[in-house]
């Protein structure tokens, strides 16, 4: 894996901090967003991670550890987003059932017609 020069990411990790600061200080400024932006893409170009957040931390890992440090840190596994979120509980509204499903949909199709004009669908669906 190719690493950047700590120099060149000690850099972009200043600019993009720098503009961080001026974001927030004028989040309404569309020049300072912009500027802000295309800083956090470089840092994420250079540090080979697909968020700003993350790659500014990446960034902040890697200047303070050495190289092989860093590659050991990021080959580690980590768990799944989805598994620490809780995946596989339902939200509240979900429907559980067939039959469920069907009461729902011919539920809708009730409302469905009410705005149309009081046609009444078959229980068919045709």
């Amino acid at each position: 894996m190719l690493l950047p020069a700590k120099t060149e990411v000690a850099r972009h990790l200043r600019r993009y901090r720098a503009w961080e600061r001026a974001m927030l200080a004028s989040p309404e400024d569309r020049r300072v967003r912009v500027t802000f932006e295309d800083a956090g893409y470089t840092l994420c170009v250079l540090m080979g991670k697909r968020c700003a957040r993350e790659a500014a931390d990446a960034a902040e890992r890697y200047l303070r550890t050495n190289v092989v440090t860093y590659l050991r840190e990021q080959s580690a596994p980590r768990p799944h987003v989805a598994a620490v979120a809780g995946r596989g509980r339902r939200r509240p509204g979900k429907v559980r059932t067939t039959e469920a499903r069907a009461a729902q949909t011919r539920a809708t199709q009730a409302r469905a017609a009410e705005v149309r004009g009081g046609e009444t669908p078959s229980p068919t669906g045709a």
